[in-house]
C-alpha cells in the first residue's frame, strides 16, 4: 500500500515524542560540535544561525512544542559551549546577551512557522489521501458488480487503508457493543446502514473518522443504494417488455400457426364426409390429417417447452449417456426417411452427463431445421471428442444463413428470411435447442456462408466416466 492509498487514524511510530526528543538532543549536539570548526572562520556569535536548521527539522516533524523545547536547548548549549565565558551559563559581554536573544527569538519564529507549515502540509495530505480512498470506495461500490458483492470488498478495503483490524459496512441498523463500535450511515430518518468499527479506537482518532470518512462513505453508499434501486427497476422494465414481446408472438404464433394445421385437419374431415371416396383417396386423406395432427402435437410440444425454458423450470435430470443414441433418437422420432441424415459419430466416443430427453428434444429440432432447408440433400451428422468437450456438427447444403440473421437465428419466434419465403415452422425449434442445450452445461452456434450451407455446433462437456467397481 502506498502513501496515496492509506489514510491512517494510528499515528507512525518515527512521530512519536520520545523519537523527537531523541533527535533533537542529537541534532542540538551535533550542532555544537560542528560550530567549533565553524568559529575559525566566522565571529562565534553569528553562528547561532546553524542551531536553526535542528529547530526547524524538530518543529516540522514533530511539531512546534518540541520545537521551542530545541530552541531553548539550543540557547542553552550556544551559552554554554560558545559565548564567553564558556562552561558557564553567564554572559560577560551586552552584544552577546543581544546575539542570544535574537537567535531565541529567531528559533521561536522559525519553529511557530515550521509548526503551521507541518500542520498544512499533513492536512492536504490527509485531504489527499481521504479523496483518493473516496474514489476508490466509488469505484468498488458503482464499478457495475451488485451491492452486496461489493460490501465485503469494500469494508476490507476501508480496513486496510485506515489501518483497523476490522471494519464493516451493514445495511441494517446495527448496535454497538463490547468489541464494535456502530457509526450510523444516513440521517434518522433515512438511515442507510451502520459502520462497524473496533471499539479500541482513540477518541482523536474515531473523531476523525466521523467527520471525513463517514460523511464520504454515506455519500457514496446512498448513491450505490439507488443505483442498485434503478437497476432492478430497469430489469423489471426489461422483463416486462419481454415479456409482452414473447405473449405478442405467441398470439401469433397460436393465431397462424395452430390454426393452419386445424383448418387442414377440418378441411379433410370435410372432404371425408363428402361423399364416396375410394380406398387410396380416403388413405391420402387420412395420412393429411395425421401429418396436420403430428405437425399440431409438435407445435404444442414448442410452446410447452418454450414456457418451461423462459420461466426456468426446465431443470435439467442428469445421468450417463450416449451422444450417438440420443442423435440416433432423435433422427428416429423425425421418421423423414432413409438416407435424409448421413451419422458419423468416432469410435468409443465418451458418456457425458446430460438429461438424455432434453438433448434428444434439443437435436431433433436441430436436425428437422437442417433437413428443412437441405434442398434434398443428404444432412451430415458428426460426433467427436475433442479436448475436454464432444462436439456435435450437422451440415446441410441449403442456402446458409445470413451474416446479419446468425445472431437472432435462436431467438424466440424468430423466423429467418427463408422461412418467411415459403417454409413453415413456428420460430421456436432453434430457441428451444439452445435452451436445452444451455441448461445441461453445453452451448451451440451456428457457421454459414450465404449460398454454401450451413452447420449447427453443439459443444457439451465431457466428466471423467467413474471406474466401475
Amino acid at each position: 500500500m502506498n502513501d496515496r492509498q492509506r489514510f491512517a487514524l494510528r499515528p507512525e511510530r518515527w512521530s512519536s515524542p520520545v523519537v523527537g526528543a531523541v533527535v533533537a538532543a542529537i541534532a542540538v549536539a551535533t550542532t555544537t560540535a560542528l560550530v567549533y570548526p565553524l568559529a575559525q572562520v566566522a565571529p562565534v556569535v553569528a553562528l547561532g544561525v546553524v542551531y536553526l536548521v535542528a529547530v526547524l527539522l524538530v518543529s516540522s516533524l514533530w511539531g512546534g512544542w518540541l520545537g521551542v523545547a530545541t530552541a531553548l536547548a539550543s540557547a542553552l548549549a550556544f551559552n554554554f559551549f560558545h559565548i564567553p565565558p564558556t562552561g558557564r551559563f553567564t554572559i560577560s559581554e551586552g552584544e552577546n546577551w543581544v546575539a542570544l536573544a535574537v537567535f531565541f527569538i529567531a528559533a521561536l519564529v522559525a519553529s511557530t512557522l515550521a509548526q503551521r507549515e507541518r500542520i498544512r502540509t499533513r492536512e492536504a495530505q490527509e485531504r489527499r489521501q481521504e479523496a483518493d480512498l473516496a474514489a476508490e470506495m466509488a469505484r468498488l461500490l458503482l464499478r457495475g458488480s451488485s451491492l452486496d458483492d461489493a460490501l465485503p470488498v469494500v469494508s476490507a478495503r476501508l480496513a486496510q487503508a485506515l489501518e483497523l483490524t476490522s471494519a464493516t459496512i451493514d445495511l441494517e441498523p446495527v448496535e454497538g457493543d463490547l468489541r464494535r463500535i456502530a457509526l450510523p450511515l444516513g440521517e434518522p430518518g433515512n438511515r442507510l446502514g451502520t459502520f462497524l468499527v473496533p471499539a479500541a479506537l482513540s477518541s482523536e482518532a474515531l473523531a476523525r473518522l466521523q467527520e471525513r470518512i463517514v460523511p464520504s462513505l454515506e455519500a457514496i453508499l446512498g448513491a450505490a443504494i439507488e443505483r442498485d434501486a434503478l437497476q432492478r427497476e430497469v430489469v423489471e422494465t426489461s422483463a416486462l417488455r419481454r415479456s409482452d414481446v414473447l405473449k405478442t408472438a405467441l398470439l401469433r404464433a397460436v393465431s397462424h400457426d395452430l390454426r393452419s394445421p386445424l383448418t387442414a385437419i377440418l378441411t379433410t374431415v370435410g372432404a371425408l364426409e363428402s361423399g364416396p371416396l375410394s380406398d387410396q383417396e380416403r388413405g391420402e386423406l387420412v395420412a393429411d390429417i395425421e401429418g396436420e395432427a403430428q405437425r399440431l402435437a409438435r407445435l404444442v410440444d414448442n410452446l410447452l417447452d418454450m414456457s418451461r425454458l423462459e420461466a426456468r423450470a426446465a431443470e435439467p435430470r442428469v445421468e450417463w449417456c450416449s451422444v450417438e443414441e440420443v442423435i440416433q433418437v432423435a433422427i428416429d422420432d423425425l421418421a423423414l426417411g432413409p438416407g435424409t441424415f448421413a451419422l458419423a459419430v468416432d469410435a468409443e466416443l465418451p458418456l457425458i452427463r446430460a438429461d438424455a430427453a432434453q438433448l434428444e428434444r434439443a437435436f431433433a429440432n436441430l436436425l428437422e431445421n437442417s433437413a428443412r432447408y437441405s434442398g434434398g440433400h443428404s444432412v451430415s451428422v458428426r460426433a467427436r471428442a475433442v479436448g475436454g468437450r464432444v462436439l456435435v456438427r450437422i451440415v446441410d447444403r441449403g442456402p446458409g444463413v445470413p451474416q446479419a440473421e446468425k445472431a437472432r437465428i435462436f431467438e424466440p419466434f424468430y423466423r429467418s428470411t427463408e422461412a418467411r419465403n415459403g417454409h413453415r415452422g413456428s420460430g421456436l425449434g432453434l430457441a428451444i435447442a439452445r435452451g436445452f442445450v444451455e441448461a445441461n452445461g453445453g452451448r451451440v452456434w451456428v457457421e454459414s456462408l450465404p449460398g454454401q450451407g450451413s452447420t449447427f455446433v453443439v459443444e457439451l462437456p465431457l466428466e471423467p466416466v467413474p471406474a466401475r467397481g
